[in-house]
């Protein structure tokens, strides 16, 4: 069996990929990682996700407004962002959520922004890319009205928990609205073992691989750039968790993410 991973959350567009974007799509090729998909985080970045999207056939994008990029976002640009949402190497709206760690955005701008994106997922009907961090308390409920308003056929896929490092307990909750958990290279750190401790019950069928690149690199690159390659890391750590072949993780993980994200 050949490694298949799908780093299903990088930002490639970000000026760290500047200099040498074609390599790093090279570099992971030639490590299993055969398809990456680029999120936006704000207007312009946007726009630079679905261009590399339409040049690189191995590339996806997905367009939302960051919580951090919310303050000064108005109506328009939310329009804005539901017909480029249409096109057809977007496959999610996002990343999108709330995040009170540093808010660079106002609490008020990320509820408001948050809001509108949701309505927009409706409309589109793509999955969803979640950004929580510090702000579940205020998140869940939010999302949980979403998922009661808004049906879906049986089965199918909401979105995404990007950068997922809680507990079982939080896990489940996700889990049963609908939603998958994207687990980077973080899960390797030593202050990582709670998680991995959770992950072990966590079901592999309901888990995707990221790097969140250039951000959270592996643990051996620590200070330095991440990479999608490095995705292929991260398949490792997870394949040692779950007592499977870094093959297998990788097959089963990227399977999750053509569900999900509805590729080929």
């Amino acid at each position: 069996m050949s490694l298949d991973i799908i780093d299903t959350h990088g930002h490639l567009d970000m000026p760290e990929f500047a200099d040498d974007r074609e390599e790093v799509i090279r570099r992971a090729q030639e490590a299993g990682v055969n398809t990456m998909i680029t999120i936006g985080i704000n207007p312009e970045s946007n726009l630079r996700a679905i261009r590399l999207a339409e040049k690189y056939p191995n590339v996806y994008a997905g367009v939302g407004i960051h919580p951090q990029d919310s303050q000064g976002i108005t109506p328009k640009e939310v329009d804005q962002l539901i017909e480029i949402a249409k096109h057809p190497r977007v496959v999610a709206i996002g990343e999108l959520g709330l995040d009170f760690f540093r808010e660079h955005s106002p609490r008020v701008d990320q509820l408001r922004v948050l809001g509108w994106q949701l309505e927009a997922a409706k409309i589109i009907g793509k999955p969803i890319v979640i950004h929580c961090r510090q702000a579940q308390d205020e998140f869940l409920p939010i999302l949980k009205d979403w998922c009661a308003g808004f049906h879906l056929p049986e089965g199918k896929p909401r979105g995404v928990l990007h950068c997922f490092s809680g507990d079982e307990a939080l896990a489940r909750k996700y889990i049963d609205m609908g939603f998958y958990l994207s687990i980077g290279a973080y899960v390797g750190y030593p202050s990582s073992a709670k998680l991995r401790e959770s992950i072990k019950n966590i079901e592999t069928s309901r888990i995707l691989i990221e790097t969140d690149c250039p951000f959270l690199p592996p643990q051996k690159m620590r200070g330095k750039r991440n990479e999608p390659a490095y995705a292929a890391i991260t398949a490792g750590i997870l394949a040692e968790i779950k007592g499977l072949t870094i093959e297998e993780m990788g097959q089963i993980t990227s399977d999750n993410a053509r569900r999900v994200f509805h590729i080929t």
